[in-house]
Formats: structure tokens, C-alpha cells, sequence
């Protein structure tokens, strides 16, 4: 009897899962195996409880709906070599014992397998034996998911509930199964939802299918600051993944870069106190209440200088200072929270105070030209939510960009309206000259699951209206667009010396 524990899994060599699917079907050899060359799928999970070992199959309950996919194959692999075969062994030249069960199997049918094929043949010791003992170096691997990756070996269809995936991946990448490696990803992408997409993260990331980690990335970005549930994403969010979002120009923010700071402590009050249970609309001034209490505990020190706040120094690291401090009071709620460090506020306050006498008392007309790779790590993230197709403007209170921007809806059309009217806004806004901003747009639609059916963007340009003028943004009108839609904006009005746009 031997034991599978020195062999070294595939994923652990850097090999990588494929992204396409390999030719349709797997011929195998063999009196065991029926001929035919029709295609089927069938509609049911294929296969009865297993009788060997006494294993049962598991039933979910709660979460997203169990929908899954059908695994299409040649019909030479018939249900009753499944059941006969497989389920109750007949004709068995090999043993495999795993996870406490045991499945009497045949190696011409194992070998369909690229772990299996490489240790039935060649020189290893396991080529010769009857039985073998498979030890599972993945935690994700479970036996009811062995269970289905073994028998998808016997049957010519295998349905992927979105709450097995993972699991039957997992398996699937140590068998080395390519075909069903490339099916759970298929169900992935169809399935990312708020109760999926972080361990359709990590395990993409873990089983190295890039594609589904850039999908589940982008829902992240577009769902995290739009999301009805909120709670429960921000609940699941890493520290390392929160941190790659907030870095992201393309977050999905709503309202301003203060709101992003506020979704922020919320998260980290949630990741501290994972007890906490209320209505949403509690959550913010719960966190308010015991970061105050932190604070008052501490003698003043930051909460991101404490032993409890340096885990989530990282993440915070990545907000846009200079577009929380421009408005007097969200610089005040930051001064009372005393989350952030002096050290971290000082330079910038210096900065955007140096940036303001310059555009007030010079002539500088901003950027003139955009340096893109530049231009997201200093841009400024603004948002707004249309819930219905009606007419509409708006303007983002921190925008202090030299003069007043007014945003309008109306005829399916996005317009900028450079205002000379409002003169309320004191030193921040200049009638005096012509002065620009470099911006870039983009319209959003999602679906209930959080899915993006619509997407449009515009491309990194500079904007310079005269008093009054309007500038046409984004035309909807032949665009097939359901509401609500989401509105974002990339701004970059404060140019950094040295850095960035000039």
C-alpha cells in the first residue's frame, strides 16, 4: 500500500490552469467503454449516492441560488457505466482511498487524469499497486467534491453548483483535468455575486485562472461604494484586496473621495468588532462611537499608530489625502476622528495650501497636456447615482477646481456647465481667466447581481469652457441603456511639482 504524500501538486511547480478548452470529450480505451459519437446533455445531477464507502452527497442551504452548469461530453461514456462502473465498482483494478472514503476504480478510466496518467506509467512505485493512498494537500478539497471529480471520469455530463465550485477546482487542478478545470471557470464567471466573488477571488488567484480575477476584481470596483449590501461585502474584504481597490482610479466612487474615507472606517470597524449586528444606517455612527471610545482610551494617539490599527495602515495609506482636507468639513470630521496621523496630514495641508495661493493668485492655466500613467495616481474620484432618467444636475462640493462646475442630465445627454452665477464659493472659485482640468468619464449600468451590462468611458482629455459655456461629455441617445446608471469622474486639477501632468 502505498502513500501519495511526496509528490509535489502541479499548481506548486508554476504551472498555470488553462483558459480555453481543450478539444470536446476524452477518448478512452478499454472494454469498459461504450462507443458513440452523439452528443448530450443531460438536464439532472448524473449519478445517484454513492455506494462505496458509504458516502452521502451534501445539500446546500442558504446563500446565492444553486444554479450550476452541465459539463457536455461524448455519449460513448453512458450513465450505466457510471453506475456500474463507478458507483458500485464492477471490474475495480484499483483502489483509491482518500478523506476517510474509498472508491474501487479502473486506471483506464484514471488516466484520463494527467496526475493519474503520469503515475500509472513511467517508473513510479505506484504503477504496480492496487491500492493507493492519496494524501490532499489542499483544504479546499473535500470528499464529496473528490467524489464528483472522480465520477465526472465515468459520465458524460457533471452539473457545478456555484456553492461546490471552488471546491470541485480545487480537485480538479490537483487531478490535473483541464477540461473541468476550464468548466468551473466558465461557472464563475457566470455566477460572481456579493456572496461569491471573494472566494472566486482567491481561488482564482490560488488556481491561476488570471481571467476570473480580473472579473471578480472589476465587480468589486463597481459594487463596493454601490452595493445594497454593503455589510456583507465590506465583511469579507481582505485588507490586501481593500487596499489594491482604494488604490484603483477606477473605483466606483460615490459621492467623493470623503465618502471613500467614511466606507474605510466602517470596514476596518467591521474587521475589528465582527460581532457587530444593526441596520446599515447604525454602522457608521456605531464605528464613530468606539473609534472615539479608542481614541479617549489611547490618550489621543492615532488609531493607525496603535498595535489595533497598524494591520490597516497599509490600506489607508492609499486615500487621496489632498481631496479629503479640501473641504472644511470633512478636514474637520478628519482632525475629530484622529484615525490618520499628523505626520501623514501636515505636507498635504502645506501642499494644497501652496497649490491654492498659486491658482488664485497666478495665471496658471493647469495641465496642458496628460501624461496618463500619471495622471490615475493623483486624480480625484467623483460619482453620482441616477436611480431614473430624468432631468437633472449636480455638482461635487469638494471639486475646487478654480471655478464652478455644474454636471447636467437631460436628453440622454452628460453636458459640463462652466457657471459664472454662483460667486458663493469665495476663494476657491475664480471668474478671472480661463483655467483647465484633465478629466476622463464613465456611464455604468449593473444589473441586481452587481453585473455591468453597459459600460461607456471617455478618454483622458483636458477641459478648458469659457463663463457659461457647455461642454457635451457623453451621448446616450443611440445607447442601449437601462437605469440606474452610475456616473464617475476623474479629475485632476492640483498639478504636483515634478510630478504627474505639467
Amino acid at each position: 500500500m502505498g502513500i501519495i504524500s511526496s509528490r509535489i501538486p502541479w499548481w506548486l511547480r508554476g504551472r498555470r490552469a488553462p483558459e480555453q478548452p481543450g478539444p470536446g470529450g476524452v477518448e478512452v480505451a478499454g472494454a469498459a467503454v461504450a462507443a458513440g459519437d452523439e452528443v448530450e446533455e443531460e438536464s439532472e445531477e448524473a449519478g445517484p449516492s454513492t455506494s462505496q464507502g458509504g458516502f452521502k452527497r451534501k445539500t446546500d442551504s442558504g446563500g446565492p441560488p444553486a444554479v450550476g452548469r452541465l459539463r457536455k461530453r461524448a455519449r460513448g461514456i453512458s450513465g450505466s457505466v457510471y453506475e456500474k462502473l463507478f458507483l458500485m465498482g464492477e471490474g475495480s483494478d484499483v483502489q483509491i482511498r482518500a478523506l476517510g472514503e474509498v472508491w474501487n476504480l479502473h486506471k483506464v478510466y484514471l488516466c484520463q487524469s494527467g496526475y493519474f496518467a503520469s503515475m500509472f506509467s513511467g517508473a513510479w512505485r505506484e504503477a504496480t499497486m492496487d491500492t493507493i493512498d492519496l494524501q490532499m494537500p489542499d483544504e479546499n478539497i473535500d470528499s464529496e467534491a473528490l467524489h464528483e471529480v472522480l465520477g465526472s471520469l465515468y459520465q458524460s455530463s457533471v452539473l457545478i453548483p456555484p456553492r461546490r465550485v471552488v471546491s470541485i477546482l480545487a480537485t480538479a487542478c490537483m487531478l490535473q483535468l483541464d477540461e473541468l478545470i476550464w468548466q468551473c471557470g466558465e461557472v464563475m464567471e457566470e455566477t460572481v455575486t456579493v456572496y461569491t466573488v471573494c472566494s472566486y477571488y482567491h481561488s482564482a488567484e490560488s488556481y491561476g485562472l488570471p481571467n476570473i480575477r480580473s472579473i471578480c476584481f472589476q465587480w468589486l470596483l463597481d459594487n463596493l461604494m454601490t452595493h445594497p449590501c454593503e455589510e456583507l461585502l465590506l465583511r469579507q474584504l481582505s485588507p490586501d484586496i481593500m487596499k489594491e481597490l482604494i488604490a484603483s482610479s477606477e473605483l466606483l466612487v460615490m459621492e467623493v473621495e470623503m465618502d471613500v474615507y467614511a466606507m474605510l472606517k466602517k470596514w476596518m470597524y467591521l474587521q475589528l468588532q465582527p460581532g457587530w449586528s444593526g441596520p446599515c444606517r447604525a454602522l457608521l455612527p456605531d464605528a464613530n462611537l468606539w473609534f472615539a471610545r479608542a481614541k479617549r482610551e489611547s490618550g489621543g494617539t492615532p488609531f493607525l499608530e496603535t498595535q489595533e490599527g497598524s494591520a490597516f495602515v497599509p490600506v489607508f495609506q492609499h486615500l487621496r489625502l489632498a481631496y479629503l482636507i479640501c473641504e472644511l468639513s470633512s478636514a474637520r470630521i478628519i482632525d475629530q476622528d484622529a484615525l490618520i496621523p499628523a505626520a501623514w496630514l501636515t505636507p498635504v495641508y502645506k501642499d494644497q495650501w501652496l497649490a491654492l495661493v498659486q491658482a488664485e493668485q497666478s495665471k496658471g492655466l493647469g495641465p496642458t497636456d496628460i501624461h496618463v500613467p500619471s495622471f490615475p495616481e493623483y486624480n480625484m474620484r467623483c460619482g453620482h447615482h441616477l436611480p431614473k432618467e430624468v432631468r437633472c444636475s449636480w455638482r461635487w462640493a469638494s471639486l475646487s477646481i478654480g471655478w464652478d462646475l455644474v454636471v447636467c442630465y437631460a436628453n440622454r445627454r452628460i453636458i459640463f456647465k462652466r457657471s459664472a452665477k454662483n460667486k458663493s464659493h469665495g476663494l476657491g472659485i475664480s471668474l478671472l481667466w480661463q483655467r483647465k482640468v484633465a478629466f476622463r468619464l464613465c456611464v455604468v449600468s449593473l444589473d441586481t447581481t452587481g453585473r455591468a451590462t453597459f459600460r461607456k468611458s471617455t478618454e483622458y482629455q483636458v477641459l478648458s469652457p469659457g463663463r457659461d459655456e457647455e461642454l457635451e461629455v457623453v451621448n446616450l441617445e443611440s445607447q442601449d441603456v437601462v437605469f440606474p446608471i452610475y456616473v464617475a469622474c476623474n479629475f485632476l486639477y492640483v498639478p504636483r511639482e515634478g510630478q504627474g501632468p505639467e
